[in-house]
């Protein structure tokens, strides 16, 4: 078993490195994307086209409803049985949540506590004010970690206290795998990257993005939460006559940068990332050589 991660912000090309790489390794990618799991959410989430899901096999993708929530827990199981039944050669876990790729780099240890609806209507009557101060009484450690307005941490850590019985700090930690890891990081500039996303949002758009929206808001209603999200939010506004569109495109290469910025932190801060420039016209024998190089038998 191992695993090589190919990781970065959203649109500096992982998909394309990825795929290239797989067929050199003739290896299989493991998606780590948190839209990506879920049916008929395509267009807008990046997801691999079929023609590149022919060119490779890919896992991870497509694997719940939109109205079905995917717990960390659960794609952390999903994706270890994966890399456990994968042959000598590494397997790639690809994508931009950085969360998913740390529950498999790292091995949280992810209480295995299943969202309760009753629970989180009496957190959501009671008041963030109030709740942050039920966190701090019966999990201070926690509350050491968590902001007092991230109502869905907070909420979280109050679940898994009052369904175990145990805080939830208590129930977390890190058991890391013994098998090798290689961490790859695409990197840009700020304006590289925002020129990116700009070129990508207007291809979604012509690739059909308003009519996925169209048949998701038909099939699901304006309240799903998958609709909310990135991007999706913001056709939706269009839609709706709430916005032109090339305002609703505006506020999407926005939001989006605004994003990738979040996922530039969180890769910074993991040290064992090793970056490579993701406009360098030798990315992929870079990366090549560097893979070879790695402790890696193949």
């Amino acid at each position: 078993m191992a695993i090589i991660v190919i990781c970065g912000a959203t649109a500096t090309g992982k998909s394309g490195l990825a795929i290239a790489l797989a067929q050199r390794l003739n290896t299989v990618i493991l998606s780590a994307d948190s839209r990506q799991v879920y049916r008929e959410f395509d267009i807008g989430t990046a997801k691999p086209t079929l023609d590149e899901q022919e060119k490779v096999p890919h896992f991870l993708i497509d694997i719940c409803d939109p109205t079905e929530t995917l717990t960390l827990a659960e794609y952390q199981e999903k994706a270890q049985v994966l890399i456990a039944v994968s042959s000598a050669t590494p397997v790639l876990l690809v994508g931009g949540t950085g969360l998913y790729i740390k529950s498999i780099v790292r091995g949280m240890m992810i209480p295995r506590v299943a969202p309760s609806a009753e629970l989180r209507s009496q957190f959501q009557a009671l008041g963030q004010v109030q709740c942050y101060a039920m966190l701090q009484q019966v999990d201070p450690v926690a509350a050491q970690k968590i902001h007092p307005n991230d109502e869905f941490r907070t909420h979280r850590a109050l679940e898994v206290y009052y369904i175990t019985g145990f805080p939830i700090s208590q129930l977390q930690g890190e058991d890391p795998p013994d098998y090798p890891i290689l961490q790859i990081g695409l990197k840009l500039d700020r304006d590289r990257l925002t020129e990116r996303i700009q070129h990508r949002t207007h291809e979604m758009i012509e690739r059909g993005w308003l009519e996925e929206v169209k048949r998701l808001v038909e099939k699901y209603g304006q309240d799903l939460p998958l609709l909310q999200t990135l991007g999706y939010q913001e056709m939706c506004q269009y839609l709706r006559g709430d916005c032109s569109l090339d305002e609703a495109i505006t506020a999407t290469v926005l939001h989006t940068r605004q994003f990738a910025k979040r996922q530039q932190t969180w890769f910074k801060a993991v040290d064992e990332i090793e970056w490579f420039d993701a406009e360098n016209p030798d990315l992929l024998e870079q990366v090549w050589q560097r893979v070879l190089e790695f402790n890696f038998e193949f």
